[in-house]
């Protein structure tokens, strides 16, 4: 991202766009929302809907509903051909930003005709829809008030990406915000950020369902301060059912660092409390293979190369809840802290992107520790 300090233009990518940048966190008591921090999160994006319009082979309906500044839709428009696109809906209930999204559009000189803009709430503007082939739902806090209006409105093998930035809550720093909004309870540990992701796409994928629409993730990562995840809608009665049948419970032990999935949470109930509790969360893939492989042939964006390959080699490898940090290994087991070369040399493991210090893997940690003695 660029700054002109002699205008108000700030440009990402090849998009101007004029607006001021806040001194202050950014929040959502900005004027026009804009957030400079969540520029990997949009490269991520451009990248995922050429992959989606390459995969499905014919032009897709795009609906944008909390489109704060525009930055996503203009770089949409200027980075994905018009041949992919049957057209681009974009909605903000911000005051004059039919006007602002037309002026930016003037400004950075790109093809308006396949452009919609509306000027609604954002569960308004979907429902007032028939259906859209992707929708992007980004906004500030919790998803949660506008799930239910995405999902009636995304078409058959459709794509949702969805994001969340309330990570406080399903991280585990309020563990009761957590069960109110998510339905689920968190852990508060070094995992905090994969079941707090898991329970985030379980809350998703019960929207679903209610509609006979069964989510399954294709992408799914924590950054910095948010979670994000794209899923793609298939209908039928069957497949929801198999989305509920991976929704369970993971089960850890502080003092062991043993770990291990369970369909009833009986463990809560037991006096010998050695287990700690975490769910219900998915349990299933967090990403398509297929998928990811096309995303990162598309990848243009040599910010993003690393994190693109860490979900590659997730998807490559067995769906493993959880991951062991080398640093808790060490000081629970008291042996000098192991490198992830080392812990990598071992058959059967493979890296993360929830830790740099960590590793999947089917062994528990006992297992593993023989290994690394051996």
């Amino acid at each position: 991202m660029l700054l002109d300090f002699r205008t108000n233009m700030v440009q990402e990518a090849n998009i101007k766009l004029d607006i001021k940048i806040p001194k202050d966190p950014v929040s959502k008591a900005m004027g026009t929302f804009y957030n400079p921090k969540m520029l990997s999160h949009r490269n991520i994006t451009i990248n995922a809907i050429k992959s989606f319009t390459q995969i499905k082979n014919k032009p897709i309906k795009i609906g944008l509903p909390l489109a704060g500044s525009g930055i996503r839709a203009l770089r949409i428009l200027n980075e994905i051909s018009t041949e992919n696109i049957s057209e681009i809906a974009v909605n903000d209930i911000r005051e004059n930003f039919i006007e602002d999204f037309q002026k930016s559009i003037k400004t950075n000189k790109l093809n308006s005709k396949k452009v919609s803009t509306h000027n609604q709430d954002a569960n308004l503007f979907l429902l007032n829809n028939l259906g859209f082939d992707y929708i992007d739902l980004d906004p500030f806090g919790s998803p949660n008030q506008f799930l239910a209006a995405v999902v009636a409105r995304i078409n058959r093998k459709g794509i949702i990406a969805i994001t969340a930035t309330d990570t406080a809550a399903l991280a585990g720093t309020y563990p009761k915000a957590c069960k109110r909004k998510y339905w689920a309870s968190p852990l508060k540990n070094h995992l905090m950020h994969e079941l707090g992701l898991r329970i985030l796409i379980r809350k998703v994928q019960l929207q679903g369902v209610q509609f006979g629409k069964a989510l399954t993730p294709i992408l799914s990562y924590h950054k910095d301060h948010y979670y994000r995840i794209f899923f793609q809608s298939s209908s039928g009665k069957e497949k929801c059912n198999n989305i509920q049948t991976q929704h369970q419970y993971f089960l850890y032990n502080p003092k062991t660092l043993e770990s291990k999935i369970s369909k009833i949470n009986y463990w809560e109930a037991k006096s010998n409390k050695e287990f700690q509790v975490a769910g219900p969360l998915w349990t299933g893939p967090l990403h398509d293979k297929t998928f990811i492989k096309t995303i990162i042939k598309k990848n243009d964006f040599n910010s993003e190369v690393k994190l693109l390959r860490s979900l590659q080699t997730e998807a490559e490898n067995p769906n493993i809840i959880g991951f062991i940090d080398s640093h808790i290994l060490a000081k629970k087991y008291k042996i000098k802290v192991p490198t992830n070369e080392l812990l990598l040399n071992i058959k059967g493991t493979w890296r993360t992107q929830f830790s740099e210090t960590a590793i999947k893997t089917k062994l528990q940690p006992v297992e593993l520790i023989k290994k690394l003695k051996t």
